[in-house]
């Protein structure tokens, strides 16, 4: 799907990012109902059980993989996910074009997974990778900031 996504875009890395958040969101915002059913979790009443659910519930049902949780900001908006594997990135090896290297991020579409899914539950997070092993990084590392909470908010009133 990557390499299909860098045919499409011309090596355009940065709209494949885009593509693949995207993608990822719209994944996520159907995904969540699926973890809900199949893990019988209640909603969380913070951004630290939300952190803790994703890590060792939501990637073990699906990915099979535990982050590690880390780096949690002095206002508890922030943390990250250091992943110890990638199951999206076995047997993967960039584009040798001199940019994919710097430019591009493979595992994306995770971020917009998790963008989306939250977005479901009233949580609008940014989420990007800060390094990647693909890259030639020690660690491959995701960082989520919560920006708001969502409030249900009511359609305008025909006048």
């Amino acid at each position: 799907m990557v390499a299909q996504l860098c045919t499409d875009f011309d090596s355009d890395y940065n709209q494949v990012n885009s593509q693949l958040d995207k993608m990822g969101h719209s994944i996520g915002m159907r995904l969540i109902e699926d973890f809900f059913a199949k893990s019988g979790t209640q909603r969380c009443a913070n951004l630290r059980e939300t952190a803790e659910t994703i890590s060792k519930v939501g990637f073990k049902m699906f990915l099979n993989i535990t982050p590690t949780i880390a780096n949690w900001s002095a206002d508890n908006k922030q943390f990250s996910l250091i992943f110890e594997e990638n199951p999206l990135a076995d047997f993967v090896e960039l584009p040798d074009d001199g940019r994919a290297q710097d430019e591009l991020w493979y595992s994306n579409i995770l971020c917009g997974i998790l963008r989306g899914a939250l977005e479901m539950v009233q949580m609008q997070v940014e989420a990007h990778y800060v390094s990647d092993v693909l890259r030639g990084n020690d660690t491959t590392e995701m960082r989520i900031t919560l920006l708001r909470y969502i409030e249900d908010e009511m359609p305008p009133e025909d006048d």
